[in-house]
């Protein structure tokens, strides 16, 4: 309040020696530790660090235009359709005074103006994590070349389940890492049963890519129907870029089974120079055992051909949730030339209700939405999920507006996964969620076809 009390006088005051006053100990590094530092410190994903004046200051006008346009803190979800907790954007006010900065000659200031240092764990974002695993060896990225989804199989040695209460993936190459998707495999499950701990496995490709029929809107959730048993496959963690750590609220926990293996696949992609990863895993355990399990999946649809030059092709995924249950957060995912996603429950009244619209979706960009109230979604609700992608000589990212698009594991082909958490009470199976067990069948196949 003081702040904003503060920078509001300079406005009213109007004096060139008043607005000289903005200094950033005093206004700007309380918006740069909000906002900023999370990735803009040393060893993070920003090219530059915002914890000293020294280290700032050259970056002043970067950072006026930066945030005048809203390009920065990156956020792109529609302020029209659902609330979010970890909601980046930055308010007027805070534009404003970093406006004034720079524009009045990105003053230092006193520096017992400043505030506490915001701590972070060296290395994580979760905090000290109670465990960390690696992929078991240094895998060398060529510099030219193809690089197939390479996994990697992580024996946790567990003989109890635990409850996960944060996860983080990180590359120690990430300039080479196009993602990463860190599963739990079940002691019983049949997935990746060739891959050697320490030793890269390549799967055997998949078959070739389908024709897209007429109506292009059936869609399923990945692993979902076998995530209640000891041959589950699950997803527990993801890194991407400009993504998030996942974390759980109170009163919540991500399984891992007794006996799991954890298996990384990581997708890696040349750029000219030779690197060599060795990802890791930080876990950070619940203190107690909680009420509520955190289930995460995704909403796909893999049979669409986009078109050549199409600058607008719509892919469409529908699924029905066979119980009741909480969603709390969504990641959009698709690749060079996703262009917007939207998520939307059709509830058994018949009612809709957009829980999520990015209407600019930037590849560079992904990030998780986490709602700030969970939304129930009742038994006999469908979830759909539409993506729009640009295959369009217009899109500066396109690979080749020439080509025709399936879907595929490389950023030259395309995805359509819409990941959501779901939240269901401990004791439930999750694979409820995915299979129909009272449900009157003939009443969701009549919703599908309104």
């Amino acid at each position: 309040m003081c702040m904003r009390l503060h920078v509001l006088t300079l406005f009213f005051l109007g004096s060139a020696a008043g607005f000289a006053d903005v200094t950033f100990y005093r206004d700007v590094l309380p918006v740069l530790q909000k906002n900023c530092q999370e990735c803009h410190r040393p060893g993070e994903a920003a090219p530059m660090s915002f914890i000293t004046y020294k280290d700032t200051r050259p970056w002043a006008a970067a950072i006026r235009e930066a945030t005048a346009s809203r390009k920065m803190p990156p956020w792109h979800a529609d302020p029209q359709h659902g609330k979010f907790r970890n909601d980046r954007r930055l308010t007027s006010f805070e534009i404003d005074v970093l406006d004034l900065w720079a524009k009045t000659g990105a003053k230092e200031g006193n520096a017992k103006d400043a505030p506490p240092a915001r701590e972070f764990a060296q290395g994580w974002t979760i905090g000290k994590p109670d465990l960390i695993l690696d992929i078991g060896t240094e895998y060398r990225v060529p510099a030219k070349g193809t690089i197939e989804y390479t996994y990697f199989v992580v024996p946790t040695g567990f003989t109890e389940d635990k409850w996960i209460e944060k996860i983080e993936v990180r590359p120690t190459a990430r300039q080479v890492v196009h993602h990463a998707v860190l599963f739990a495999r079940g002691p019983k499950a049949k997935d990746w049963r060739d891959a050697q701990p320490g030793v890269p496995f390549v799967p055997p490709p998949p078959p070739p890519p389908a024709k897209r029929p007429e109506d292009n809107g059936q869609g399923f959730f990945y692993k979902l129907a076998g995530a209640g048993s000891e041959g589950s496959i699950e997803i527990i963690s993801t890194y991407v870029p400009g993504g998030t750590p996942y974390f759980t609220r109170p009163g919540q926990a991500r399984l891992l089974r007794a006996g799991s293996d954890l298996v990384f696949q990581m997708h890696y992609t040349v750029n000219g120079r030779e690197a060599v990863d060795r990802s890791q895993v930080g876990i950070v355990f619940a203190s107690q055992p909680p009420k509520e399990r955190v289930v995460n999946t995704f909403v796909a649809n893999t049979n669409f051909r986009i078109a050549p030059g199409d600058p607008d092709f719509l892919v469409n995924a529908r699924v029905n949730v066979y119980a009741d249950v909480k969603v709390q957060s969504f990641f959009p995912h698709m690749h060079l030339r996703g262009k917007a996603m939207e998520y939307k429950a059709v509830y058994p009244t018949g009612e809709t209700q957009t829980l999520l619209s990015v209407p600019k979706y930037d590849f560079n960009w992904q990030m998780t939405y986490e709602l700030e109230q969970p939304i129930t979604l009742p038994r006999g609700t469908r979830l759909e999920v539409a993506a729009r992608y640009d295959n369009s000589p217009n899109n500066p990212s396109n690979p080749d507006p020439k080509a025709t698009v399936y879907w595929g594991d490389q950023s030259w082909e395309e995805m359509l996964a819409g990941f959501v958490d779901f939240v269901i009470p401990v004791s439930m199976d999750p694979t409820e969620i995915a299979r129909p067990k009272r449900v009157d069948q003939a009443k969701l196949q009549q919703t599908d076809r309104e």
